[in-house]
């Protein structure tokens, strides 16, 4: 017989945290409302990000064009071939972005133009503060509303402390009981017993008993606040969970991490299975994109992408590391040459940045888990890595237009 992946106590506490929330249609009304420029200003003028966005809103207009350099080198795009989507990870919050902005618009008329990504990945612990301050929100205006990219997806910890009172709270809302500790200032920890952190494995791997719940909670109360619309997902139970909790949710998704180790079909072919159980109605899925495993051959990802488009599941795309930094994986990884077989075979494929491939300053996962306060001493550096980051996707991705591969890139840079 077929197992079911949830059972109907974890549906019950499952449907119970979202009418807690408001229920399906508010958290997604919430989510539209919030994403809105002209609202997320007016609130960003009241926590005093008012002129960096004025200064964000300057910036993008001395961005490099792709139709100029199109223009310039006379390209054409061959049919046949798949479309490249630029992805770089690393926006991490205000100060950053805003800096990498600066670099990037010092590109304009160089030699090497710097296009913006079309997606943005940040690893930021979604505290309390982060989320309600108006740094996640003006992160989100600059990337999303004024670079105009298409996706930004924050990663929510699992082992980020919170209120004790709120464990509480959801203690009472979903029945469930969540093991945590103590960490002083009124503040809990959910108890992570693998690597023992805060934080947990790479950000979250340990989602023990009914910790999905906890996911689930994060990225709902980070939605609802900053219109945040995409989140990415370390752990196979919140998966299942965010399927069915966000299949009438048509505004909330997730991006399934490498660390999932999708390095296989068969691995692939389970995670459609989960997909294809808590599927919505108009046939997509919460999860929008797949971030297919370091370890996977161009054979590989390009078979996945024929089982994706067989198994006739909508809206989901596939993505690789092209390069990523020493913490991630095998030094001098690079999958280049993989990308343009994929590309050549006429798969579509997003094109994803760890690194730059150089080792820089703060191209490492240390700088994913830097405090706030370091964070913003460290901005500077960190843009750099950023900007660097978004550059060599943009040195890929004109060498694909040589090629006659389009790639694409964020709104801003049209």
């Amino acid at each position: 017989m077929q197992i079911k992946l949830l059972s109907n106590d974890d549906m019950k506490a499952i449907d119970a945290l979202k009418n807690y929330h408001g229920g399906a249609k508010e958290i997604s009304d919430t989510i539209t409302k919030m994403r809105v420029y002209e609202n997320r200003k007016k609130i960003l003028a009241e926590k005093g990000f008012g002129a960096m966005l004025e200064s964000a809103e300057e910036l993008v207009k001395k961005f490099p064009k792709v139709p100029d350099f199109e223009k310039a080198n006379n390209i054409s795009y061959n049919a046949k071939f798949g479309q490249a989507t630029a992805q770089v990870s690393g926006w991490q919050g205000a100060k950053v972005t805003h800096f990498g902005m600066e670099r990037i618009a010092a590109t304009a008329g160089t030699n090497e133009p710097c296009f913006v990504p079309q997606e943005c990945i940040s690893v930021v612990a979604l505290t309390d503060n982060y989320i309600y301050n108006g740094d996640l929100m003006a992160t989100l205006a600059m990337t999303e509303n004024i670079m105009q990219a298409s996706k930004f997806c924050n990663t929510n910890l699992i082992g980020i402390p919170m209120l004790e009172s709120r464990f509480e709270q959801l203690e009472k809302i979903t029945g469930k009981k969540f093991e945590r500790t103590d960490v002083g200032n009124a503040l809990s920890a959910l108890t992570l017993k693998n690597q023992g952190t805060f934080f947990g494995n790479f950000g979250g791997i340990e989602v023990a008993n009914d910790n999905h719940l906890v996911y689930l909670d994060g990225i709902t109360r980070t939605a609802k606040a900053n219109g945040a619309d995409f989140f990415l997902n370390p752990s196979w139970s919140t998966i299942v969970a965010v399927c069915y909790y966000g299949r009438d949710i048509p505004n909330l998704n997730i991006k399934v991490s490498m660390l999932l180790a999708t390095q296989n079909l068969m691995q692939f072919r389970m995670l459609l299975n989960i997909i294809k159980e808590y599927i919505r109605e108009d046939g997509t899925s919460p999860i929008y994109e797949i971030n297919i495993g370091n370890g996977a051959t161009a054979e590989t990802f390009i078979q996945c992408a024929k089982d994706l488009k067989e198994s006739g599941i909508k809206g989901i795309s596939l993505a690789a590391h092209i390069y990523i930094n020493p913490d991630l994986g095998m030094a001098n990884f690079n999958w280049t040459e993989n990308m343009y077989k994929v590309l050549e075979s006429g798969t579509d494929m997003t094109y994803k940045y760890e690194s730059d491939g150089t080792a820089r300053e703060l191209d490492t996962m240390a700088a994913y888990f830097m405090s706030e306060e370091e964070r913003d001493e460290n901005a500077d550096k960190i843009g750099d890595v950023i900007f660097y980051k978004s550059l060599q996707a943009s040195r890929d991705g004109i060498n694909m237009m040589k090629k006659g591969i389009k790639p694409i890139f964020g709104g801003a840079s049209y």
